[in-house]
């Protein structure tokens, strides 16, 4: 080798090395912020376990509230019917008493027409019955004047004893209705207390849905917080995985320099894939593009697409590729991040195992992970992303 020659490697393998330096630090930076954003995660998880136990209490407490409100409607419903047959079986008692005290006036009108006769009869000889019969001129008439005078006496009789049994009656029916205002009155009192009791079970159970609703609400803040630090540190490690790559660029380059100055093969070019394979084959569960998030429970980009697999299936590299980031990554859970040159980068997130490390040069349709549910996911599915310079871009149109 020449002395040009020469000296040109030394100055490439000396502007290699900061290079190197620069990509240690980056990997050290980039293992720092994993465990931040693993820590993050961890926190955001516990804080919206927490978050929905205070949702469940505030349900709770609400679904309580709501009954004992329906109870309270029903007791006040009950009490309005028994006040209703108080105020009727009032104005019933108030007829009752007319119709008695009518029939009692009745009565002591005949008792006492009956007994001043009978006085008048006694004290005055006022024998007009027996003078009736004297009067007779024979005997076929004194009989009759006999039959009539006991029809007359059996008549003020039967007279006496209806009234007698009229006042019976209505003083039965004076006695019943007694009956059934002391009831209804003992039954209405009886549901007012339990209004009451209710009302001051829902005023108690309204304090408490208060105090609940501030919790959830207080935890509701922490969450968003949580969830903004969370986005803060994964978009750190977001943009830390995007100079590892590009650093990764600039470090192929020097050694497909380097080796055409010392006539070696020239390691092969990453100018980035046309197309990309299919990491798992599946059903698609989720496009790319805004929805609403089930786990994050808001409106928002959905940066890749969610292909549905059993648990355990085999992940596949969609390119060929060196890989640049392996293990956790916030809601990603367990991922995987391919380097495919020209400013193309691949995520495989929610895996159950990874297979492959950083720096490790990978071909397409070689496993490198197995399909779980690690971070935010609902069930087993490879979450895929294709990146251009460190923007996600709709997988579709890559895939074949």
């Amino acid at each position: 080798m020449n002395r040009r020659l020469l000296a040109l490697c030394v100055m490439l393998a000396i502007g290699a090395q900061p290079l190197l330096v620069r990509a240690a630090a980056i990997d050290e930076k980039i293992r720092q912020h994993q465990r931040q954003v693993h820590n993050a995660h961890l926190r955001l998880n516990a804080k919206k376990e927490q978050l929905e136990g205070a949702r469940a209490r505030v349900g709770s407490l609400q679904s309580q509230l709501d009954e004992t409100n329906r109870n309270i409607a029903a007791v006040s419903a009950q009490l309005d019917r028994l006040t209703a047959e108080v105020h009727m079986n009032e104005r019933r008692l108030a007829a009752n008493k007319i119709q008695l005290d009518a029939a009692e006036a009745t009565l002591r009108r005949h008792n006492e027409a009956y007994r001043r006769r009978l006085v008048d009869a006694y004290e005055h000889g006022n024998l007009g019955y027996i003078n009736v019969l004297l009067a007779a001129d024979s005997f076929v008439d004194f009989v009759e004047r006999w039959e009539d005078i006991r029809y007359v006496i059996r008549a003020n009789q039967e007279a006496i004893r209806a009234r007698q049994a009229a006042e019976h009656r209505v003083e039965s029916a004076r006695a019943q209705l007694l009956a059934t205002e002391v009831a209804l009155t003992s039954s209405r009192n009886e549901e007012s207390r339990k209004r009451d009791e209710l009302n001051a079970l829902a005023q108690q159970r309204r304090n408490l849905l208060g105090v609940a609703e501030a919790e959830k609400n207080a935890v509701a803040h922490q969450v968003s917080e949580l969830e903004e630090i969370s986005e803060q540190e994964e978009l750190a490690l977001e943009g830390l995985i995007r100079e590892k790559q590009r650093l990764d660029a600039l470090r192929r380059a020097e050694e497909r320099r380097a080796a055409l100055l010392a006539g070696k093969p020239i390691p092969p070019s990453l100018a980035g894939p046309g197309t990309v394979s299919w990491p798992v084959s599946g059903t698609i569960t989720s496009p790319f593009g805004m929805r609403f998030d089930p786990v994050q429970h808001r409106y928002q980009l959905h940066a890749g697409i969610d292909i549905a697999a059993p648990q355990g299936t085999t992940i596949s590299a969609a390119a060929d590729g060196r890989v640049i980031f392996a293990g956790w990554y916030g809601g990603y859970g367990n991922a995987i991040v391919i380097d495919h040159g020209g400013g193309t980068s691949t995520l495989y997130g929610h895996c159950s195992q990874i297979f492959v490390s950083v720096g490790q040069d990978v071909q397409r349709g070689q496993a490198i992970g197995a399909v779980g549910m690690t971070g935010d996911a609902t069930g087993p599915h490879v979450h895929f992303e294709v990146r251009r310079d460190g923007k996600p871009v709709d997988p579709l149109g890559y895939l074949h």
